[in-house]
């Protein structure tokens, strides 16, 4: 059966099915879908836990031997199988629907895995999950849901948000949900439960001592290449997910990649800057930044983002942090060292 997103924690409490499939591009709420399933099942005393992650060169047998383990005095057992690719392969498909098909009362399979296009959706193996459990396709929120989403999630963690202040920690995040998340339990722990404001987020952004993403794009963008570092390595020990860190860069990197287009089209750079409504106290930086490359750097760290944000997610084999680091140096250093 297939599940909205929305309807799971109700459909959790009626019945655990014997697997899940959860599928879809926003990591945060695929990790909180997951979240919900594996509490739900230590209510109904599933008590051990394999986790596998299936990256390049998957021992399948692995993960099919952690199934087939039980005994009559085994406890309860959750095999949770992440697919970052969302393409298991043919040994993978039949060991997942082997695992769907021998799911029961005591195994549950949860599988997650990227948003599943075209084929995806009707392979066999997803459809052995649908058909003995249930599938939870995770859609990303609207750009008009997201101040609604923003301002419910800003309740539930006790906090009273006025408009503005929704309007605020929107503008900051513009739709990276797991950064929306991490700015909300920040000014829940800053704050404390209660009414908050403007004012209030803009004052707590401004107090906070922990190492932020915007300060490590700032300080790149500035040419600090020793601050860089100091921010990016204080991020790493803080435990920040590299996914939004690199969505951080990623999203710089963009914007500095349209500017040098629109430059050398012979566009005045102002006159650009205004149009994107970029903050008055940023243009500078930017400016330096952009006097620091040439055009094409931009685009090629641009393409290592894109396989920063590919390691983040555990679709290859390199380190989520090292290529950052590569990436942001090379930001701020001049452009003979970008090279």
């Amino acid at each position: 059966m297939k599940i909205r997103a929305g309807q799971l924690a109700a459909a959790l409490k009626n019945d655990l099915a014997p697997c899940y499939l959860v599928s879809g591009d926003e990591h945060l709420l695929v990790a909180e879908a997951t979240d919900a399933i594996r509490l739900a099942a230590r209510d109904r005393d599933f008590t051990e836990r394999d986790l596998y992650v299936a990256t390049s060169g998957f021992d399948w047998e692995q993960l099919r031997t952690s199934g087939s383990n039980l005994s009559l005095f085994a406890e309860k057992r959750i095999v949770e199988l992440r697919l970052p690719t969302g393409k298991p392969g043919v040994t993978g498909a039949r060991v997942i629907a082997d695992l769907a098909e021998s799911a029961g009362s005591d195994l549950l399979l949860i599988v997650s895995a990227p948003k599943l296009e075209g084929g995806g959706r009707t392979a066999a193996w997803a459809k052995a999950i649908e058909s003995r459990g249930a599938h939870i396709a995770v859609w990303p929120v609207e750009a008009r849901e997201l101040p609604g989403w923003i301002a419910n999630r800003m309740r539930r963690a006790g906090l009273e948000p006025d408009r503005a202040a929704v309007a605020l920690v929107a503008d900051r995040v513009e739709g990276n949900l797991l950064a929306a998340g991490q700015e909300i339990e920040k000014l829940r722990l800053l704050l404390g439960e209660g009414r908050v404001t403007a004012d209030d987020v803009a004052a707590a952004v401004a107090d906070s001592s922990r190492f932020d993403i915007f300060k490590l794009t700032d300080a790149a963008l500035s040419g600090d290449a020793a601050r860089t570092l100091r921010i990016l390595s204080g991020l790493r020990a803080e435990g920040s997910e590299p996914v939004m860190v690199v969505w951080a860069v990623a999203r710089e990197l963009r914007m500095l990649a349209g500017l040098a287009d629109t430059v050398a089209d012979g566009k005045e750079l102002g006159a650009a800057m205004q149009k994107m409504r970029i903050w008055r106290n940023r243009q500078d930086q930017i400016r330096r930044c952009i006097g620091r490359h040439q055009r094409q750097d931009f685009r090629r760290l641009l393409r290592a983002a894109g396989f920063a944000d590919q390691a983040a997610k555990g679709q290859n084999g390199a380190d989520p942090w090292q290529v950052l680091t590569e990436i942001v140096l090379s930001l701020a250093s001049p452009s003979r060292s970008a090279a």
